[in-house]
C-alpha cells in the first residue's frame, strides 16, 4: 500500500502524491508527473533539499557536507535520498512555480566558444540547436543549472548558467578546472563545433521578487555564475534594489569577469562589487580574506537587513550562514547552492 506524501512550498501551495515504499521522494514525485528541483540524486548536491516535519522515513547515504548531522537531527532530508515509511509531510524551501509538471527532453548543442579567462577557470558558450517546436528559445529563471551530458563518455555535469533567458539559444557557463576531473579534461580537448546534450533547466536558487530587501550575493569562485544571471537578469529590467556583491578567489590571477561585473555597474547603480582576495600579492590594494569577512563587515557596517544568496563550495555556505544566523538575519531570508 502506498504512502501519501505532501510538499509544502513557501508560498502555502501543497503538492501531494503516491510513494511505494522501496521508492525514493523524488522519484514518487517524478512518477506523478510533478519535478521538484534535484540534481545530482545520489546525496551530493543538496538540491532537493526538504525538512520533514510529519512521518516516519529512511534515509539513504549521502554526502556530509550537503546534509550535516545537525541538520539531519533538526529533520532536513534529501527527497533524492528519502524512502517513506509512513505518510510524510515535507516543507521545501522555494515557491510552487519551482516545481514543474512537464520536463523538457534533452537539447542538443554545439560548443561555439570556450576560453580561459583566469587561472584554473575557463568560459564555456554553447548554442543550441533548433527545435521544431519552440526554435532556438531556452527558458529558465536567472540562477538556475543544467547538466551537461557527453554521451560518448556516458558523463554528465551540473553547470549554473551565467547568462539570461533568450530566444537565440546561447548558454554560458563558467568553469572552474578541477585537477583530475572528468568534465574538465574533455574540455581541455575540447574543438568548437563539438556538441553535446543540455538538460532541462533545474534548480530553486532564484532570486525572491517578492522581496524588497537589500541583496547580498557572497559567491565563492565559479560560484560567481548564478549570481551574473541574476545582475543581468536585474540591469534588463532596471531593477534598483540596493544589492552588494562579494567575491572570493584565492589570488589575483583568479580574478575574472571583471569588465562585466563593472559594465553592470553601470547599469545597475545600486550595486556594489567587493573583490576578497585570501593570499593576495603585498601590492593589492582591495580586501584580503574571504568573502565571508567581508560579508560580516558588512553587516557590522550597515545591520541586517537583507537577504542573503550564497553559492560556492560548502565551507563558505556553512560559514556565512552562520554569519548570517549570528547576526539576526532569518533562516527563510538565507538561499543557498553549494558546489559539490
Amino acid at each position: 500500500m502506498p504512502y501519501k506524501i505532501t510538499l509544502s512550498t513557501r508560498d502555502n501551495q501543497d503538492f501531494s502524491f503516491d510513494c511505494e515504499p522501496n521508492q525514493t521522494v523524488q522519484d514518487a514525485a517524478e512518477a506523478a508527473h510533478l519535478f521538484p528541483p534535484f540534481g545530482c540524486k545520489s546525496g551530493a548536491c543538496g538540491t532537493c533539499l526538504g525538512t520533514c516535519d510529519k512521518g516516519e522515513y529512511q534515509l539513504g547515504e549521502y554526502n556530509e557536507t550537503t546534509l550535516s548531522k545537525e541538520a539531519f537531527n533538526s529533520g532536513d532530508i534529501l527527497l533524492c535520498r528519502t524512502t517513506a515509511q509512513s505518510d510524510l509531510h515535507i516543507n521545501v524551501p522555494y515557491n510552487a512555480d519551482s516545481i514543474q509538471q512537464t520536463l523538457m527532453p534533452p537539447r542538443e548543442a554545439e560548443i561555439i566558444s570556450l576560453d580561459t579567462i583566469a587561472e584554473r577557470t575557463m568560459k564555456l558558450v554553447l548554442q543550441l540547436a533548433e527545435d521544431p517546436e519552440t526554435g532556438f528559445a531556452f527558458e529558465f529563471e536567472s540562477g538556475q543549472f543544467v547538466e551537461l551530458e557527453i554521451p560518448s563518455l556516458d558523463l554528465k555535469r551540473a553547470y549554473s548558467i551565467a547568462n539570461i533567458s533568450n530566444w537565440e539559444g546561447r548558454l554560458e557557463f563558467l568553469i572552474r578546472l578541477q585537477p583530475n576531473g572528468q568534465f574538465c579534461d574533455f574540455l581541455s580537448h575540447a574543438t568548437l563545433g563539438q556538441s553535446l546534450l543540455v538538460h532541462a533547466p533545474s534548480g530553486a536558487f532564484v532570486l525572491q521578487k517578492q522581496s524588497t530587501n537589500p541583496r547580498c550575493f557572497i559567491a565563492g569562485g565559479t560560484g560567481l555564475a548564478p549570481f551574473m544571471s541574476m545582475l543581468r537578469h536585474m540591469a534588463d529590467w532596471a531593477e534598483d534594489h540596493p544589492t552588494h556583491l562579494f567575491l572570493g578567489v584565492n589570488n589575483e590571477a583568479e580574478i575574472f569577469c571583471q569588465a562585466e561585473l563593472t559594465q553592470l555597474q553601470q547599469s545597475l547603480p545600486q550595486l556594489t562589487v567587493e573583490i576578497c582576495i585570501w593570499k593576495p600579492e603585498q601590492n593589492w590594494q582591495g580586501f584580503v580574506g574571504t568573502p565571508v569577512n567581508a560579508f560580516k563587515a558588512y553587516l557590522d557596517n550597515n545591520g541586517a537587513n537583507c537577504d542573503v544568496y550564497l553559492c560556492g563550495p560548502p565551507i563558505l555556505v556553512e560559514s556565512a550562514t552562520e554569519v548570517a544566523t549570528i547576526a539576526g538575519i532569518a533562516k527563510e531570508n538565507i538561499y543557498s547552492e553549494r558546489f559539490i
